[in-house]
């Protein structure tokens, strides 16, 4: 059974804000930091989510604490971030009610985390399955790669979010997400070019350095180390818990994820890469003949690599930064850039091309994560934006202007959608509405965004107009026109009051937000809403040949030349944020405040001061008196009953009725005054916390009193229990014994028969065992006697006989055991079975000589026929080859003892896997038997040619060794014998028959290493063959070989050649070839 639970249960202070009494800024603040000392971060107002920032890990976002609130009521557990998501994903799967998470509050409070536990919990409730589950990495692995190149490090947060963002996360009917379009609000680019002292440049340049390869850096022609680039401050260049090389391999994987190409990564880190070169140009003055300085490149070298890098001519971007063109109608005027304008159009450069990057990472993301279907979607948007800000030392600009005109419109949208929201539910449940006092900052946002008298209409009037125009003439016209506004002041303005006001600053102005008196500083107002880039920068950024920068400077393009100035600044924010407005007024909003509980980023720290300044800016008092100028709280009539019943007797233990008439009568008998509460048609709305508490109290008094008398009725009960479990094991325990106690005496009445018994059978067995036995002896005794008697007679018939042959039996006797111990001790000692194995037993006696020898024989060749069973049709050959060679060779050939151990393998150049002698192969008709290079010899000056040597059954061929053509095929009938030396060399020659076709060109002189193979396999095939006469060999030192017309004789001798212990050639005349073998 499920256990039912509420916010009011175990309650540390004060869950929900609206419930706090009595209500002040003090105990609001009390309550806020006794909940953060128990590391309750979150507390309601309401709907309302105020999250402060604990600044350390806590075990609060684990997956038992998804499933704990998954399909819960939101008040049915402690406040959690959880709560509102489950709420809003629930409204939006079941009710197709749109949704919009608003999650603000000051850099470092929180806001970018609070964003990545609503997606990832959205991503853990709702659907499985692959496509799904690629979309939700998608949409969860765009948060890496947006904080890379939108987040940086400041004073007051080491992860701080320098852009706005809002995600619309699309759903289908079934609540499975689809896809997502994600928008971005003001980049602070400005950060690119400067940071203030203690933070860095975004983090992406610091990732870059850091954790890219060192092939990568060189390809970006960058290097390691950060004090080489001046956009990069050095004070803070290390964060103490940020591993940038990690995260690059973070971001890396993220976008792989998203859907980046690699090329296109390669690209956006070309872009990065430009941007730190672009910050090492620096400018120095040159004299003009007209009296003017020109800004000229001090070191090019960084200019060149940033060109060549992007692709673009270095001549042209250098002119760029020393010339300005403006054009007018029909006419053009090139000025030249003094150092500081170059170094104004650089700066402007950088920040223009890391803000359009950013932006085109931001369209490319939405390219991947946007959903493939046309079907209509019910939407979820999560806002991550900027809180308002407020710098003590007075040092706020345009930046905090804006910012905080964002946050006047989401303070007014809140107030709106929040009083609505009341507003409906009231008339939902048939309360009766009465209106709600409170402060409508719409003065505020119109004297910011009025089309005609505004501060940024009147900013875009004086940045368009002609002449000069500064920020004192900025100043000027405000002090004029907003003089008499009540939510302005200045020193200089017609308003007297405030002329000697001395914390106003002359060029300040001051005004009186929502969240209290903000002072700005006039200066940069008009530079930055101007975001001017030079369009001569615009059209050489457009002429590099790198893809993605022509994308991101179109206004470059020669071809569309727009003369219009570009819309300013404060007006692209004022349209992106009505664009905002108008997207959160269709969906139902869900708000999470986000607090910084300290300024040192250490948990355990809660500042007053800090989280009471976020307090009122954020309007999270007048949220509060807002929720509770109606009624402070409500509940729907079965929560209600269920949680209060014990109260009433007739309610308790249960209400068999409808709920709502269980509350009237429970209300009824507690005597609640009528004015404390109403009766709505699904909920009971109750108006002071007071009574709220009121029923706690009672209901916790109740609590005790039931949990006594439980305890009571328990006690007895389990006392009884225990008293009867006591005398049921006690009847148990006896029967066990009484029939133990019996198997006892029944085994022992047993055993004793036993015994008995097995001693009168004992008895009788041996009594039966005596008489067999002596009965036994009588008949072996008279057996006994029987056998000596027969003995006695055999012995002397015997007698007689053996008298008359003693001696022949003893002889045969003697030679039957001589002969068996003889073949005895000759099994025991035989030899190996290898025919070689030439040792055999020494005869123990001579009259055994011819028989020791004749079964020596037949023992060999017994071996032998066994040793012979063993081979193949093919070892039976080789040995039969080898047999053959020895009985040619042996004792007449040098060369015959070394070619003993060698196996005669046939096929040497292994012709058929060959593809370059395939030809040759397919002219060979049968079985190649033998293929060995060999050399031919020259007759004219005895040096050799290799040469192919193929022997078939039939024929040899002698061919080319490097193209396999054939040069000679001789058929084996035509051969009439082979000569060689006695000398351990190669040479042979094959003699023809004179009268054949193949005698017209001569016998074949030739050289091999195997030439006993060679000749060998020539002589078998002769004598296997039946069709023709054996080939003669003929071994002789000195032999004639028959050259076309001629005869050459071929003599051998032995002696040292020149060219060390080989065999050479030489000739002496016409009719001589001498054979130089080394010696032996």
């Amino acid at each position: 059974m499920e256990v039912k639970t509420s916010l009011l249960d175990n309650m540390i202070g004060v869950g929900d804000m609206v419930l706090i009494e009595p209500l002040s800024e003090d105990t609001f603040i009390e309550n806020l930091k006794k909940r953060f000392d128990h590391n309750e971060i979150y507390t309601y107002i309401g709907s309302v989510v105020i999250s402060m920032n604990p600044y350390k890990s806590l075990p609060i976002y684990t997956a038992e604490k998804v499933e704990e609130y998954r399909n819960r009521n939101f008040y049915e557990l402690s406040p959690h971030i959880y709560a509102l998501a489950d709420e809003a994903y629930r409204s939006l799967r079941e009710q197709d009610n749109d949704q919009c998470i608003l999650i603000t509050g000051e850099s470092g409070a929180g806001k970018t985390e609070a964003s990545k536990f609503v997606m990832s919990y959205v991503a853990a409730v709702c659907g499985k399955g692959q496509e799904v589950s690629k979309v939700k990495e998608q949409l969860l692995q765009s948060n890496p790669v947006l904080e890379a190149f939108g987040n940086a490090k400041t004073v007051r947060n080491d992860n701080s979010s320098r852009f706005g963002k809002y995600m619309d996360i699309e759903f289908d009917f079934k609540g499975d997400p689809l896809g997502g379009v994600i928008s971005n609000y003001l980049l602070e680019k400005s950060r690119v070019v400067k940071q203030p002292r203690g933070e860095r440049n975004f983090h992406i340049f610091y990732q870059l350095l850091s954790g890219a390869s060192d092939d990568t850096l060189k390809k970006l022609k960058l290097d390691r180390d950060f004090s080489k680039y001046n956009y990069l401050s050095l004070d803070s260049a290390t964060v103490n818990g940020l591993d940038d090389a990690a995260s690059f391999r973070t971001v890396r994987n993220a976008m792989q994820i998203v859907g980046f190409m690699e090329d296109e990564v390669q690209s956006i880190l070309e872009l990065v890469a430009a941007v730190l070169k672009l910050g090492n140009i620096e400018f120095k003055p040159e004299s003009r003949c007209n009296g003017y300085d020109e800004s000229r490149v001090k070191d090019k070298n960084d200019l060149k690599e940033m060109c060549e890098l992007l692709g673009i001519e270095q001549s042209v971007l250098e002119r760029a930064f020393s010339f300005r063109t403006v054009e007018a109608k029909m006419e053009k005027v090139s000025t030249t850039l003094n150092v500081a304008q170059a170094y104004y159009a650089r700066d402007a450069l950088a920040k223009n091309l890391y803000s359009r990057l950013f932006s085109w990472l931001v369209n490319r993301i939405n390219e991947s994560i946007k959903a493939q279907t046309k079907t209509r979607k019910k939407v979820m948007g999560v806002l991550d934006i900027y809180g308002f800000e407020i710098f003590e030392d007075g040092d706020n600009s345009f930046e905090q202007f804006i910012i905080n005109y964002c946050n006047e419109k989401l303070q007014q949208i809140f107030i709106e959608l929040t009083l609505r929201e009341e507003q409906e539910e009231y008339v939902r449940e048939d309360i009766e509405w009465t209106n709600i006092e409170y402060f409508n900052n719409a003065i505020i946002c119109d004297l910011i965004e009025n089309n005609k008298n505004g501060i940024l209409a009147m900013l875009d009037e004086e940045c368009l107009r002609p002449g000069t125009v500064t920020d004192e003439t900025f100043l000027d016209k405000l002090n004029t026109v907003c003089a008499e506004h009540q939510h302005f002041e200045s020193r200089q303005s017609k308003n007297s009051k405030f002329l000697t006001d001395h914390s106003l600053p002359h060029n300040c102005f001051r005004i009186q937000h929502y969240a209290g008196k903000v002072l700005y500083r006039a200066e940069g107002f008009v530079d930055k809403n101007n975001d001017l880039l030079y369009r001569d920068l615009s059209q050489a950024m457009y002429k590099a040949n790198h893809s993605l920068i022509k994308i991101l400077f179109p206004e470059g393009n020669p071809a569309k030349v727009n003369l219009k100035r570009p819309p300013t600044a404060g007006f692209q924010f004022r349209a992106s944020v009505g664009t905002l407005m108008k997207n959160l007024l269709t969906k139902n909003p869900n708000y999470i405040r986000c607090i910084k509980p300290n300024d040192k980023k250490a948990a355990h720290i809660f500042t007053d001061s800090l989280v009471c300044h976020q307090v009122r800016y954020l309007g999270l008092m007048e949220n509060v008196r807002v929720r509770r100028a109606g009624y402070a709280f409500r509940q729907a009539y079965d929560p209600c009953l269920e949680r209060y019943k014990m109260l009433c007797k007739q309610t308790w233990p249960h209400w068999k009725g409808p709920a709502r008439d269980g509350v009237e009568v429970l209300m009824k008998d507690l005597q609640v005054p009528a004015e404390e509460f109403a009766y709505g048609r699904s909920k009971i709305f109750i108006r002071n916390p007071r009574t709220l508490f009121f029923l706690e109290e009672k209901r916790s008094q109740c609590l005790e009193d039931l949990a006594t008398l439980i305890q009571k009725i328990y006690r007895g009960w389990k006392c009884r229990t225990h008293f009867l479990l006591l005398k049921k094991s006690q009847v148990v325990v006896a029967a066990w014994y009484r029939r133990f106690a019996q198997q006892k005496k029944y085994q022992n009445i047993r055993s004793s028969a036993l015994v008995l018994q097995s001693f009168i059978r004992g008895w009788k067995a041996r009594k039966l065992l005596r008489e067999l036995k002596h009965k036994k002896r009588c008949e072996e005794a008279v057996t006994t006697i029987s056998a000596y008697w027969h003995g006695t007679q055999v012995r002397r018939e015997y007698r007689k006989f053996f008298r008359a042959n003693a001696g022949k039996k003893i002889y045969d006797f003697t030679i039957q055991r001589i002969m068996q111990k003889y073949f005895l001790g000759l099994k025991k000692t035989m030899p190996s079975m290898s025919p070689i194995d030439k040792s055999w037993p020494a005869r123990p006696y001579g009259f055994l000589d011819r028989t020791h020898q004749e079964l020596r024989r037949i023992f060999h060749l017994w071996r032998c026929k066994k040793y012979r069973s063993q081979f193949t049709e093919e070892k039976k050959a080789t040995y039969e080859e080898k047999l053959a060679a020895s009985e040619l060779f042996k004792d007449k050939k040098a060369l015959y003892p070394s070619s003993v151990g060698q196996p005669f393998k046939g096929d040497y150049v292994e012709i058929t896997k060959n593809p370059k002698y395939q030809k040759l192969n397919s002219f060979a008709e049968d079985k190649v038997l033998l293929a060995d290079v060999v050399s031919k010899i020259n007759r004219a000056n005895g040096k050799g040619a290799p040469r192919i040597f193929l022997l078939t059954k039939k024929s040899l061929v002698l061919a080319d060794q490097k193209t396999g053509q054939v040069k000679a095929s001789v058929p084996l009938p035509d051969l009439s014998s082979v000569s060689v030396s006695t000398q351990n060399d190669g040479f042979f020659a094959l003699k023809l028959k004179e009268g054949s076709a193949s005698a017209a060109k001569g016998d074949f002189l030739l050289s091999s290493d195997r030439l006993i193979e060679i000749i060998t396999k020539l002589h078998c095939i002769g004598a296997t063959s039946a069709d023709r006469n054996q080939i003669s060999i003929d071994i002789s030192d000195e032999f004639l070989v028959q050259f076309k017309q001629d005869k050459v004789c071929v003599k051998f001798i032995q002696g040292t050649p020149k060219n060390g212990n080989g065999v050479a050639c030489k000739r002496k005349n016409n009719r001589l070839l001498e054979v130089s073998v080394p010696s032996p």
